[in-house]
């Protein structure tokens, strides 16, 4: 009995099989919007982190829903006037709460080619001197790498259905697993180049970086496309709050932003 019919016999007997081609046979695969050859980029999804209800994280005087919709409408401002053949989508644009699943389907809905999700983070109690820019991809749950996710996830919780609404997202379940890893791998590769590309943005504003970092944060699992959530700086950090708060701080953002979008369309369209 060779390797893989052992395989098949086995997912068999556990039934996951029979479950998986329920689940398949009424699956709807969305079009793979990353693809080179005739590719058009020209859907950005701007997506401002929190809103109404769910503030976010805290400084000492910033809510980090307020700063998150700031940057966002400068980001759609910035990209109307520097890249005007792009269409850009926002899934708030007051401060509003947007359940999480209803982001993705947001840009879902918009044939997106790129998800950009703005938030701030927030350290420790006696970490408070934490700073620098950091970029999440979506990724599988890795031990010691919760936390960002953890606290970003925390939204679902305010949603008063949300044990029935994000029962499909059990990590346990292996059909899950399954799918989930067919359906993500082929926006991996852009999310990662367009996170590294910020990275490298953000360096030459002179921001300290703390780098692209792979989480199960929830709002990028179904987003069908290349999707990057930006953690644009620490808002319990004094300096940082100051920074993320002020129009200088927030224009030397959306411009590191902007350069590294031209040069992810540069990447990944001829177009």
């Amino acid at each position: 009995m060779n390797k893989t019919y052992k395989t098949l016999l086995t997912l068999s007997i556990n039934g996951i099989l029979p479950a998986l081609y329920i689940l398949l046979s009424s699956y709807t695969f969305l079009t793979d919007t990353s693809k080179t050859n005739t590719f058009h980029f020209k859907t950005v999804v701007i997506d401002a982190g929190h809103g109404g209800k769910d503030p976010g994280a805290r400084g000492s005087y910033a809510l980090e829903k307020n700063v998150t919709l700031q940057i966002a409408k400068k980001l759609r401002k910035a990209l109307n006037e520097q890249m005007s053949s792009l269409n850009v989508v926002m899934t708030r644009t007051d401060d509003t709460f947007i359940p999480l699943d209803e982001r993705s389907d947001i840009a879902n809905r918009h044939n997106g080619n790129l998800f950009v999700s703005i938030h701030c983070n927030s350290s420790p109690v006696g970490s408070e001197k934490q700073k620098g820019v950091m970029m999440l991809v979506y990724g599988f749950h890795r031990v010691k790498e919760q936390l960002e996710a953890i606290r970003e996830n925390a939204s679902i919780f305010i949603e008063k259905d949300y044990k029935t609404k994000y029962k499909s997202y059990d990590e346990n379940d292996p059909v899950n697993k399954i799918l989930l890893n067919a359906y993500m791998q082929k926006y991996r590769k852009q999310s990662i180049l367009f996170g590294d590309l910020l990275n490298s943005a953000f360096k030459d504003e002179g921001r300290q970086r703390i780098g692209v970092k792979e989480q199960g944060v929830l709002v990028l699992a179904h987003s069908a496309m290349p999707a990057v959530l930006i953690e644009t700086g620490f808002i319990n950090n004094p300096n940082e709050e100051d920074y993320l708060s002020s129009d200088a701080g927030q224009d030397e953002i959306v411009q590191a932003i902007v350069s590294a979008i031209k040069e992810y369309k540069r990447e990944v369209s001829p177009y």
